[in-house]
């Protein structure tokens, strides 16, 4: 018995890292999964991989800031699959590094409707169709972005921060309303994906320091437990908060961050 048998998620920004890990995982314990990613070629061999794993998924190209989107993504799992169960708020790009005094609207607004807007569709649409099933679990990941500040990343900080008290709200309003829906945020450390990657490569925190893999080494030691994350760290996570293992938490912020914030 898997710890989802019978449940059916969606996972946005499925196609790489945290995404792909969270679907695979996900499907192995039981799921069905919807893989969506505005990439759509690598999203697809995410899906074929879990098909050919013996497991059950689908694939959905989805720009996550468009509401239409949404709607189709929810009805994909609710034709292709009979319910939906779970949603994972996972899509996010990383910060532009820029200073607050350089940076432009438009790039402010890149980041807030990708990293912010993007989990208020999902949790609007999540919640609607969870409603009449009986109840779910939404998973909108964070960052420790949204519990820290960081130099070079006030448009990532302000939205991330926004997804930890986005997700109280909806957690309220689900429970005082006994839909059933439980919904938290996770907040990762700096994990190795191409997000990361990118960030670093872009000098949000690197800072001053010469090289990337400097900058990856300064990372690593501001972690105690002496490395970066992997996708599977953050997974894991993400599988116990949605399987019934985390029934009596809602509202709830876990930080999976190697000790970063314990400091």
């Amino acid at each position: 018995m898997g710890r989802l048998d019978g449940k059916v998620a969606i996972v946005t920004g499925a196609a790489k890292g945290i995404g792909a890990s969270t679907s695979a995982l996900l499907a192995a314990e039981g799921a069905a999964v919807v893989c969506s990613d505005i990439d759509a070629d690598a999203g697809e061999k995410i899906a074929d991989a879990i098909q050919n794993d013996g497991g059950r998924a689908t694939f959905v190209a989805h720009d996550v800031t468009d509401e239409a989107a949404w709607e189709r993504v929810v009805t994909a799992a609710l034709e292709g699959f009979g319910q939906l169960d779970i949603l994972v708020n996972n899509a996010g790009i990383a910060p532009t590094g820029e200073a607050i005094e350089d940076l432009t609207l438009e790039s402010w607004h890149q980041v807030i409707s990708i990293d912010l807007d993007s989990v208020f569709l999902g949790c609007k649409h999540a919640i609607r169709a969870m409603k009449t099933s009986g109840g779910g679990s939404i998973i909108n990941i964070s960052s420790i972005m949204g519990l820290i500040g960081q130099p070079r990343a006030a448009a990532y900080n302000a939205a991330k921060g926004g997804v930890r008290l986005l997700s109280k709200v909806a957690a309220l309003e689900c429970a005082e309303a006994g839909y059933g829906i439980r919904v938290n945020s996770i907040h990762p450390g700096f994990v190795d994906t191409p997000l990361v990657r990118k960030a670093v490569d872009d000098g949000v925190v690197s800072g001053q320091m010469g090289s990337a893999n400097e900058a990856i080494e300064m990372l690593t030691m501001l972690h105690p437990i002496g490395r970066l994350g992997v996708p599977r760290d953050i997974a894991n996570a993400i599988l116990f908060l949605a399987s019934e293992e985390s029934a009596f938490m809602t509202g709830s912020e876990l930080v999976v961050d190697g000790g970063y914030t314990a400091r």
